[in-house]
Formats: structure tokens, C-alpha cells, sequence
């Protein structure tokens, strides 16, 4: 297949690459000619615009930070839009909004759009592990799926539903994410605080109805570690929940605990800077009570035991 790709970030180089790598025909754009020079290497062609990226393309892809970008890129005369031809597929696997991809598809014209964000972080853009979820016309969604599968886990690509739908499982998925996350912390902080030794309250609430993937997995970076993984940063955490509290605003629906969970991410940015990692927010109540949430050593926990 004849491929366009824009945006060759944290996320979208690996994806790029993955996407060469099974064979299809692929030209690149980017704000950095360096972020290609890779794939320019390995054969892949230059855009030095997004319409050039687009031209003569079966399908295009778009991973961006943020709305305004994935807009940016779409509109105006050096635009995609301006690039695609009619039949073509136009691919947002940004973490965008659904109202961007409702503005665009007024213009587009025949153009096809698909809204299809991931779920992975960059291990698995690089592993082409990713977990895909679609919105958009199913028999498009069938269409490019061979695409699709150079990118993500064959068994995880979802078609959720119509325009929008992939944007808003995405953007729910990162909100209950993040609202685990503080949650965690607080209940963490707490019990710690309260005398509770910290392996022994995490074991008995993995024991309890209370027991979630995050507190099993995604939180021992932190407790054993003190690792808050930049490899996603607090600048996009707090893009995602504000897309999420925005959605809810457009649906009608109040967000009392999700706006707070909001508020803590901003402080957060605010306290440790744009690019720190995306756990941070557990530092927050670690530097409250002065006592950082740590595991001790395995080989320790296991000789206590």
C-alpha cells in the first residue's frame, strides 16, 4: 500500500518504522528532517510538506500531540486534505477529540476518515504491539486493517463504533488510567502514613475487591524503582484529561471526581515542569509527607518472608 505518515515523535517513529518494515510503500513528513534520516536511509521517501505527503498516498497517517496540530496538518494549502485524493483513507492515530475529526470530515470531501488512537506507550509502537481502537466506517476500517496490523497487536485492533468513537475510548481509558493513579497514591500515602507498612497494605489490597492492574503493575516503577516514566510527559497527561473533562462538558455530563484528578496532574506540571514523567503526581504526596513510597529490595522482601 501506498502510505503517507506525519508526525515522527516519540510514538510516531517507531510506528513509521514498523510500518516500512512490512513492506508498504511509504513517504514521511515531519517539522524535523533529522527525526526521518533513518528511514530516508532505509528507502523511505521525504515530504517537505503534509499535501506532498499526501499526494498519490492510498493512506495517510497522522500521530500528533495534540488537536491543534492534527487541524494544522489537515487544513490549508500545503494541508493533507489538499494532498489526499478522492477514495483515499485519511488515519488519525493522534489522542485527539471527536469534534476534530467532525470538523474535518465536513471538508473532506470523498476523502475517508478513520479516528484510530493507541494504547502501548512506546515499547510497544516499537514492538508494533500496539493496541488500536477505530472509529469510523467499518468497511474502511477493513480496508486498511493490513495497515493497521504493521503497527499493532492483530488481536487488540478494534473497530469500536462510528466517527469519534476510537478518540473517546482512548481519551476514557487515559482518564480512569490517571484517576487509578492518584486514587493509588492517596490510599498509598494514607495507609503508610498511618503506620501500615507499605508491602503489606499494597498485598492486602491486591487481595481485596479493591485490586487493579495499576496497583499490581504500572505503580511498582514507582515502589520499587523511583521511576516515573518520561517516556510520557505531564504536558501530554494534562492535554488527555482536558480533552476528557471538555468531552464531558460537550456531552452533558458532570465530572466532579475526573476535574479534580485534573487539578492534581496540573499541579504536578506545575511543580516538576512540562516534560517530567506522567506518574509524577505520586511525588506530589511523597514530598507532602517528606517519606518517598518504596518496596524494599526483593531479595530483602523475600528473606523476610
Amino acid at each position: 500500500m501506498k502510505v503517507g505518515f506525519v508526525g515522527l515523535g516519540h510514538m510516531g517513529a517507531p510506528m513509521s518504522r514498523n510500518v516500512f518494515a512490512a513492506g508498504h510503500d511509504l513517504i514521511v513528513h515531519d517539522l524535523r528532517r533529522e527525526a526521518a534520516a533513518g528511514l530516508e536511509v532505509a528507502g523511505a521517501g521525504w515530504a517537505a510538506t503534509p499535501r506532498e505527503a499526501a499526494a498519490g498516498r492510498e493512506a495517510v497517517i497522522t500521530m500528533l500531540p495534540a488537536p491543534a496540530h492534527v487541524e494544522r496538518v489537515l487544513l490549508g494549502p500545503d494541508g493533507l486534505l489538499s494532498g489526499l485524493a478522492p477514495g483515499s483513507v485519511w488515519i488519525d492515530m493522534s489522542t485527539s477529540a471527536p469534534a476534530v475529526a467532525d470538523r474535518v470530515r465536513a471538508v473532506a470531501g470523498d476523502v475517508a476518515v478513520l479516528d484510530a488512537p493507541v494504547s502501548g506507550m512506546a515499547a510497544g509502537a516499537g514492538a508494533g504491539t500496539l493496541q488500536i481502537f477505530v472509529g469510523g466506517e467499518e468497511a474502511v476500517f477493513h480496508r486498511v486493517r493490513p495497515l493497521l496490523e504493521a503497527m499493532g497487536d492483530p488481536e487488540r485492533i478494534l473497530h469500536v463504533g462510528g466517527h469519534g468513537a476510537g478518540y473517546t475510548v482512548k481519551l476514557m481509558i487515559n482518564l480512569l488510567w490517571f484517576a487509578h493513579l492518584v486514587a493509588t497514591a492517596e490510599v498509598l500515602t494514607i495507609g503508610t502514613q498511618a503506620g501500615v507498612d507499605l508491602a503489606t497494605l499494597r498485598r492486602c489490597l491486591l487481595a481485596s475487591p479493591a485490586a487493579s492492574n495499576f496497583l499490581e503493575r504500572d505503580v511498582l516503577s514507582v515502589l520499587e524503582a523511583g521511576d516515573y516514566d518520561d517516556s510520557f510527559a505531564l504536558a501530554l497527561a494534562c492535554k488527555d484529561l482536558g480533552l476528557a473533562v471538555d468531552l464531558a462538558g460537550a456531552v452533558g455530563v458532570p465530572v466532579e471526581l475526573s476535574a479534580v484528578v485534573e487539578q492534581v496532574y496540573r499541579r504536578a506540571r506545575a511543580q516538576y515542569g512540562e516534560t517530567g514523567g506522567e506518574m509524577l503526581p505520586i511525588k506530589l504526596y511523597e514530598d507532602l509527607t517528606r517519606t518517598p513510597l518504596r518496596l524494599p529490595p526483593v531479595s530483602a522482601s523475600v528473606s523476610a518472608s
